[in-house]
């Protein structure tokens, strides 16, 4: 899984019996009918190893994120840059480039040139650092990266949460506008309240408040005990307290917003919340519907067979394995699945996803729109990958938020 951060593993339960690990090894890999003899026993165990290590992997939160394309040059004077091609660096739209691990932002648009290994930008900005001097850095879809950004009024503000006082940015409404609607922006796996800010000005302008949140293990709300991410079926308390927050505030009605990760987490809320009451809908942006399809899909992606990510989902929902992953407590992939689950989705849901997302795949919200038409509703994007709809087509992004608020009742 991409952006694995690597924390201390903390050990809450003995090594299991032999006999116990044994048959949860044949548990994980016994769908395959490999007989356990010989050297088929070596590829069991090493299967159950890589099933073991892809588990640690996906709920074991980022320290760094890895620069991970080349700069081939930089002009200055031209106010361009050339990169090495690759999945991200060619998508149309505006994205944020950051350099010299993490030392450096800058800001590109335009594609003026390409070739099959090189792709040229027009740089928008340099915000902070030395991109002359820059040799590598990383694609991210957030463009913006403080509140300050977009030019509005903001705060920041702190929701208390069950594992402890929690960071969040408040963007009040635009003054003309301004009701008790809320919007609540919960970002994904591995990135922060940055990833939200984009969604900002259209909500504003639909009257919403914005209070985009932290949650635990994300490097700025506290750390659980565990220090690993639960996929949603953990983080989804912390949400709920901003919901609770939103209220102790004014707000008398909540659309909450996912991204990635956070649209499980978003539906956990909406569905175990206390003020369910409150939320009369839900965005979903290239969201996780069902965990199973995106371990399946990454193991794909790393040409691993698909064994090993039904391994790892076992692993990740055992409490056997806790010694393997450092989770307090397992996962219930049943739980977070909403293809299964679609009639407790009881609120208006848009679901924004790119056909070509490469890291969840939409598999699982086509199912979901498909059997729940009645109150999802499912814009399809092409080409524009992970959580980079809006850098794509911004305008159409909008426009579908813009629209869907329009239908919701008014608070």
């Amino acid at each position: 899984m991409r952006h694995a951060d690597q924390s201390e593993v903390h050990v809450h339960d003995p090594q299991p019996p032999n006999g116990r690990h044994d048959q949860a090894l044949r548990a994980i890999l016994g769908v395959t009918g490999i007989v356990i003899a010989g050297s088929a026993a070596a590829i069991v165990g090493a299967a159950g190893v890589l099933a073991g290590v892809m588990a640690k992997t996906i709920v074991t939160p980022p320290a760094v994120r890895s620069d991970d394309t080349r700069v081939v040059a930089v002009d200055l004077p031209g106010g361009t840059i050339t990169l090495q091609r690759h999945r991200d660096s060619v998508l149309p739209g505006d994205y944020s480039f950051f350099f010299s691990a993490g030392t450096g932002h800058a800001r590109v648009g335009e594609i003026t040139a390409r070739s099959a290994a090189t792709v040229t930008r027009r740089i928008l900005s340099v915000d902070y650092g030395d991109l002359a001097a820059a040799r590598r850095g990383r694609f991210s879809g957030w463009l913006y990266t403080n509140p300050a950004d977009l030019g509005f009024a903001w705060a920041e503000v702190t929701i208390s949460t069950p594992v402890g006082p929690a960071p969040a940015w408040l963007v009040p409404a635009d003054a003309a506008l301004r009701s008790t609607g809320w919007v609540i922006q919960v970002h994904g796996r591995a990135v922060r309240r940055e990833e939200a800010l984009r969604a900002v000005p259209v909500f504003r302008a639909a009257g919403y408040t914005s209070l985009l949140v932290s949650y635990r293990n994300d490097g700025d709300a506290p750390a659980s005990t565990d220090r690993r991410y639960g996929l949603g079926d953990t983080e989804w308390p912390d949400v709920d307290a901003a919901v609770a927050y939103a209220a102790a505030h004014g707000a008398t009605s909540i659309v909450l917003m996912g991204w990635s990760m956070g649209g499980a987490v978003v539906l956990q809320t909406l569905t175990r919340g206390r003020r369910a009451d409150l939320i009369v809908g839900v965005v979903l942006e290239s969201p996780v519907i069902d965990w199973r399809d995106v371990v399946a899909a990454q193991a794909t992606d790393r040409r691993l067979p698909r064994l090993i990510a039904r391994g790892a989902v076992v692993v990740l929902g055992a409490r056997w394995a806790r010694r393997i992953t450092g989770q307090d407590v397992p996962i219930d992939f049943a739980r977070l699945d909403f293809v299964e689950r679609a009639r407790d989705v009881h609120r208006p849901v848009l679901l924004l996803h790119s056909d070509d997302d490469g890291f969840v795949p939409p598999t699982g919200s086509r199912r979901l729109a498909d059997r729940r038409p009645d109150i999802v509703t499912f814009v399809a994007f092409t080409e524009a990958r992970h959580t980079k709809l809006w850098n794509y087509d911004p305008e159409r992004w909008n426009v579908e938020i813009a629209a869907w608020l329009a239908q919701l009742p008014a608070p």
